[in-house]
């Protein structure tokens, strides 16, 4: 005889919710994992300023430098757009210096009228700054966004693009995919007990070589530095199949040793990226600080989403979240390994 369905008993209820709960968990760490690693990777160190200067002479003309961020050995397909009254350039001379080109001319202009915009800049992830200084002496400065890629010469009102550092300073690592993936290799190598610890070490390192590096103390070529960068992803990824596996060094002793040794590697990379293109005049101290401030927050960010994503595998069985942990690590070794390759080869 069919009849109404019998209720589930107390047992069958409590294993209907326990599948559930571990259902939501799935999807949420799908959820999690895909934000944190499924983007791409391609944008590592494409967050770099650009800088456009022009300075007004007393004969009535202007001379131009635009500097713009190579990325991959390519220029990002942007260039500035100057006032209808100014003349097109005769002539102009380009120079290639790091991850940077430097581009130069002179045209007869006013500055006085008209608007400056950088064509192309919507479709990047890149900041410019504009600095106009006249034949008085007086300066006027700005930052395009891709958002907001004009600068009105009448309505502009002379501000500090130091303060647009900070924002840079964030993207350059939540975009930076190098140097995230040595800070999830560090994570999965290190014991949640040192990781603030750890974490703090490798702040310590990029941050000393980082100021060495922007405020023009010592600088080495970028093609090395980022050669050393992408081994260092790949190294840590070895050193954590080390631990899985049960053996030990003293990267696996002492993962602080190598995040400050390391750090200070990173650091020349950050570094580089601003030296590049420059810090502003006479806010050199201020525009690193926050650059540094930036790059810190970013990183902060980062650990907090890979710490939650942690939270959520401790509820689940040990051996899913075995599973769930390979993802990352092959993700590091991979990319650590296919980053290595393309800066030698390419």
């Amino acid at each position: 005889m069919m009849g109404a369905s019998s209720p589930l008993s107390p047992a069958k209820l409590s294993k209907h919710r326990t599948s559930a709960s571990r259902k939501w968990l799935r999807r949420a760490l799908a959820i999690w994992l895909s934000v944190l690693f499924l983007a791409s990777p391609a944008a590592a160190h494409e967050i770099r300023p650009a800088a456009l200067e022009l300075t007004e002479q007393a004969d009535g003309m202007v001379s131009v430098i635009w500097k713009q961020p190579v990325l991959s050995g390519r220029k990002l397909k942007m260039r500035p757009i100057l006032p209808a009254q100014c003349a097109p350039p005769e002539q102009t001379q380009q120079e290639f210096a790091g991850t940077a080109t430097i581009e130069t001319w002179q045209t007869a202009c006013r500055l006085d009228r008209g608007e400056i915009r950088i064509e192309g800049l919507e479709q990047t992830l890149t900041d410019v700054f504009v600095r106009l200084t006249f034949a008085d002496g007086n300066e006027q400065t700005g930052v395009l966004r891709p958002s907001s890629s004009v600068f009105a010469l009448e309505t502009e009102a002379g501000n500090s693009p130091a303060s647009a550092y900070l924002r840079i300073g964030a993207e350059h690592i939540l975009f930076g995919w190098d140097h995230l993936l040595f800070v999830l290799g560090l994570l999965l190598l290190t014991p949640l007990r040192q990781i603030l610890w750890v974490i703090t070490a490798f702040t310590a390192g990029h941050s000393l070589t980082l100021a060495i590096t922007a405020l023009g103390l010592f600088r080495l070529p970028s093609g090395p530095v980022e050669l050393l960068i992408a081994l260092s992803i790949f190294f840590l990824a070895v050193e954590v199949v080390r631990k899985r596996a049960g053996k030990t060094s003293l990267t696996i002793r002492q993962p602080w040793i190598v995040a400050v040794g390391f750090g200070l590697l990173h650091g020349l990379g950050f570094g580089s990226a601003l030296a590049d293109i420059g810090l502003p005049k006479d806010q050199e101290i201020w525009a690193f600080l926050l650059f540094n401030l930036g790059v810190e927050i970013g990183q902060i960010m980062f650990v907090s989403a890979v710490l939650g994503g942690y939270g959520l595998m401790s509820l689940l069985p040990s051996d899913r979240q075995k599973w769930l942990a390979r993802p990352a690590l092959y993700l590091v070794g991979s990319l650590g390994a296919y980053y290595t390759m393309v800066r030698i080869f390419i």
